[in-house]
């Protein structure tokens, strides 16, 4: 997924701290939810604002949010969430449609497992 504005793309894990920066969660809390340090949380969050060329965390989210690399809900990004904006009538944004191209792309690998 080229997730990015000024170049080098965002990684899963950029995104996943960017979403739930959006959110309002410390580093701490998201360092305990994605099981990193926090210092890592820290660093990755710099990394992404660099990368997105924002002067700030709350300023990447912003230009995150803006340009639908992140949602506005906490799981888009997910294929769960692309299919919950098909189901709504929704028009899919950008992060979930990776998500659910990703998704193809695995399942034509023969990737993911059988529901069964």
């Amino acid at each position: 997924m080229s997730a990015s504005l000024a170049g080098r793309p965002l990684t899963a894990a950029e995104l996943a701290v960017l979403r739930h920066a959006a959110h309002g969660y410390t580093y701490a809390h998201i360092a305990r939810l994605l099981g990193y340090q926090e210092k890592s949380v820290s660093k990755m969050a710099l990394r992404a604002a660099r990368k997105l060329g924002a002067r700030s965390i709350t300023n990447a989210v912003h230009i995150a949010t803006a340009a639908q690399l992140i949602g506005d809900r906490p799981d888009c990004g997910e294929r769960a969430a692309y299919l919950r904006h098909r189901r709504r009538g929704e028009t899919a944004c950008t992060a979930c449609k990776a998500a659910n191209a990703r998704h193809g792309v695995a399942q034509r690998a023969g990737q993911l497992k059988d529901a069964a």
